[in-house]
């Protein structure tokens, strides 16, 4: 076996594999200024990205898990390899002939290389071998399964999508032929052992190649075809050292660009789905692997969307309309809050997944579908609601009762209240403060949702113990890391270091449509200073917001918000500034609606036609409004 790498190729390896190309194809990666990049770490969760990269130095590390080093020590922690594993990856994919030194102090091109790479180059060639046999006459009924289904062929290449012969050996004699040994061919689930050696694990079976987010295939999809098979409708690869199902999702390669780009990862069912969805305009498709919807999954999502704090993407599941795709749903439900950014529910009444949709209507229904999806909340609360009678008194307590503990598990407390006063409405009970005081409840009896989870930062009091907050001021305690309370301290921040980015909106916002008591106090600070419209430059700014500052705990506050890094790059500021301020008055908006309809309801439509007129008039103009922020706030597509 071939000795120790050279180190003239190792460092060609390095120089030719751009540490941020090879690292962006695990996670999205921005901008962080002075040429670093940030992302979210791959190798520990975390809310907020700390992982960062620098190019100019071939470089990464990062700041919440202390992981560092160079690109092979990035490819060897993040594919679990040896260093020479890593070095061999590399050097293939930048197209560099490694030499291994001998005894004798010569060199040798390469002649082995490790576990991984000989199982990659394995499934390549089994990818090609598939690809292939669709052609043939044989694969006729594969062609025909994936034509009824509203494929070409065209597309079928686009995917890979191959067919796998019905004879027994078909690939086990292909590939031995390429010189792949049969231990191999077993180890990455090709082949498995038979009573005369080993024989294809995939025989008469439409195949699907699956893929890394590298675009590396390691396993393989298949869908049955013919009557008298009797094994599963789709069968996998089993796990081997490159595929764990568990830890895929089928089209990633693909959508991951887009992902990125449009801020949106939309989860369908199948691989059929995925093709769908990618065909009709939908690019940001991707499937799981035999298995449900996990942990894992959502740690690709999160890196991919760069899922933080700034709360602007959205993760969209789209189910089956029958039973079992609304207890999909709701085990989704489960996941919801380990994501920081949106979550939504797409489910099509008639039932039809996307695939069958595309076929019956063509590729706007499916953009449709997609375009029509529900907050996952709100799904799981009217699923609450809909089993039960509506009609009757008993009926809509029994719902409320069903409905209320979903309500409460929601950690956002604003969210929560408005989910509460939107649960009324549903219901029809008309009393707001009733059902808000059902869900409070529950909210107490499991701990409180919204609170720190150690209990810790809170006052004797029980109110939070932030720097900031006046005396005196008895609203709720709040929860620093809801990600409403982190908007506002965005939007502050950029009050403070770019006043210039918000302008006279800005200044219309009032001090009590902040959540949390400090930022209230901070944006009384700002209005006392002038406003942002007043501001001049940044020294003489921020000196005059010192000055305006009434006690040490706000002023400690507005210095804090003057050297805390901004969330956003450089570049998308002036969106960013766009987006925050649009969410915050959205949600100010939000409030005075629900004050309306509750106004609107007390009201006599026909005794007090004036003024319940004046009223529905302000109602239907701060709802169009409402809609314009809210589309602001989500960031154009």
């Amino acid at each position: 076996m071939a000795g120790r790498i050279r180190n003239e190729d190792i460092a060609l390896v390095r120089e030719r594999s751009p540490i941020d190309a090879v690292i962006g194809e695990y996670l999205q990666l921005r901008n962080a200024g002075g040429g670093n990049l940030k992302g979210l770490c791959p190798f520990h969760d975390e809310k907020s990205p700390s992982f960062n990269v620098t190019p100019a130095r071939g470089l990464w590390y990062c700041f919440g898990c202390a992981a560092g080093g160079d690109v092979i020590k990035f490819v060897q922690e993040i594919d679990h390899l040896s260093f020479s594993e890593a070095v061999e990856r590399l050097a293939v994919k930048a197209g560099v002939q490694l030499r291994y030194e001998e005894g004798t102090g010569g060199y040798t091109p390469r002649q082995d290389s490790g576990q991984r790479a000989r199982l990659l180059d394995a499934h390549r060639a089994a990818a090609e071998f598939y690809a292939e046999r669709l052609q043939t006459p044989e694969g006729g009924l594969g062609r025909k399964f994936l034509s009824e289904r509203g494929f070409e062929l065209a597309d079928a290449a686009a995917f890979g999508v191959g067919f796998a012969p019905r004879e027994w050996e078909g690939l086990v004699r292909h590939l031995r032929g390429r010189g792949f040994a049969d231990r191999d061919l077993i180890m990455a689930g090709l082949a498995k052992e038979g009573r005369r050696g080993p024989m294809d694990r995939f025989r008469g079976r439409l195949m699907w190649p699956i893929r890394d987010l590298s675009g590396d295939v390691i396993g393989f999809g298949a869908r049955k075809l013919y009557d008298e098979d009797d094994g599963p409708k789709y069968l996998n690869t089993p796990e081997s050292p490159l595929f764990h199902k568990g830890s895929v999702l089928y089209g990633a390669d693909l959508a991951k660009k887009e992902i990125a780009r449009r801020r949106q990862a939309v989860v369908v069912e199948g691989y059929t789905d995925v093709m769908a969805c990618h065909l009709s305009g939908v690019p940001t498709a991707v499937a799981t692997c035999g298995t449900s919807f996990g942990d894992d999954h959502i740690k690709i999502l999160r890196r991919l969307l760069m899922d933080q704090d700034e709360f602007r993407g959205e993760v969209i599941f789209t189910f089956d309309g029958d039973s079992a795709g609304q207890r999909a749903a709701l085990r989704a439900f489960a996941d919801e809050q380990k994501f920081v950014t949106q979550t939504f529910v797409a489910v099509q009444p008639d039932g039809l997944d996307p695939c069958d949709l595309r076929v019956r209507q063509g590729d706007a229904a499916v953009r449709d579908l997609v375009a029509s999806r529900v907050p996952l909340f709100e799904f799981a609360i009217r699923s609450a609601i809909q089993q039960h009678d509506l009609d009757t008194a008993e009926g809509r307590l029994a719902a409320l009762d069903a409905a209320a503990p979903v309500v409460a598990s929601i950690k956002d407390r604003a969210l929560r209240q408005m989910y509460a006063v939107s649960l009324d409405r549903w219901l029809g009970i008309m009393d707001e403060q009733f059902v808000l005081g059902r869900v409070r409840e529950l909210s107490a009896r499991r701990g409180g949702a919204g609170a720190p989870a150690n209990g810790r930062g809170r006052t004797p009091n029980g109110r939070q113990g932030v720097p900031g907050t006046p005396a005196g001021d008895e609203r709720p305690a709040f929860d620093p890391a809801d990600p409403e309370v982190l908007r506002e301290r965005e939007l502050l921040k950029l009050a403070v270091q770019w006043p210039a980015l918000l302008g006279p909106e800005f200044d219309q916002v009032p001090a009590d449509a902040f959540i949390a008591p400090p930022h209230a106090a901070v944006r009384q600070v700002i209005a006392s200073a002038g406003g942002v419209t007043a501001a001049g430059g940044s020294a003489e700014w921020v000196a005059r917001l010192l000055e305006q500052a009434p006690n040490d705990q706000v002023r400690a506050l507005v210095t804090q918000l003057g050297v805390e890094p901004v969330h956003a790059a450089q570049e998308s500021d002036d969106r960013y500034a766009a987006e925050l301020l649009a969410r915050i008055q959205e949600r100010q908006l939000t409030r005075l609606i629900t004050e309306l309809k509750s106004k609107l309801q007390r009201l006599n439509p026909a005794e007090q036609a004036e003024e319940y007129n004046r009223v529905f008039g302000d109602l239907v103009a701060y709802e169009q409004q409402r809609r314009v922020l809210r589309e602001r706030g989500l960031g154009s597509q």
